[in-house]
């Protein structure tokens, strides 16, 4: 079993594309690259975790199509809510867990799980890993944080040999110190 992060999917979300210079032509093109990585990446035993922002979905048939996506991502899918994460999503969509945010710990790593990024969170200094999504591709991360979103993982999830390794080549900032 793996854990597997992602964010920033926006499946049924045309708009996206032109947002975020994303490299499909079409909203049904990304929809299925992005279902294509995850069936790839993600076993039926394995823990993905999405951070956020998952569809964008109005009405009935948007709601059903996501839905029929959502449905085709293998494992154990865990949702933290984004902005665009609406409350259908937590009536008609099974998830293994859903929260605004999460801490885990895999193996010895602390992990802080958030949509939105956070300058400072739990266990920061012994070593904790915060990821995140909403921003997009404005930025890749700074030290100890990680960008989820598609954008910066070529549209696939990432593992958390990748999450870590990025965790830590990335530039610190130059944050407040932490209230102990």
């Amino acid at each position: 079993m793996a854990h597997i992060f992602t964010a920033d999917l926006h499946f049924g979300h045309a708009n996206i594309i032109d947002y975020c210079a994303r490299p499909f032509s079409s909203v049904e093109e990304m929809d299925q690259f992005q279902l294509s990585a995850l069936q790839r990446h993600v076993g039926p035993a394995d823990d993905l975790w999405i951070l956020g922002d998952v569809a964008f979905a109005k009405g009935r048939l948007q709601k059903d199509r996501a839905k029929a996506i959502i449905e085709k991502i293998p494992g154990r899918k865990h949702l933290i809510s984004g902005n665009h994460d609406h409350s259908w999503l937590s009536r008609e969509v099974q998830w293994e867990s859903q929260e605004k945010m999460q801490e885990i710990r895999v193996g010895d790593q602390w992990l802080v799980l958030c949509h939105y990024p956070l300058m400072t969170w739990n266990r920061r200094r012994y070593g904790a890993i915060h990821l995140f999504g909403h921003v997009h591709d404005a930025c890749k991360g700074y030290r100890q944080a990680v960008n989820a979103g598609v954008d910066w993982w070529d549209y696939r999830p990432a593992r958390l040999d990748e999450v870590v390794a990025r965790a830590n080549a990335c530039e610190e900032m130059n944050f407040p110190p932490e209230a102990e």
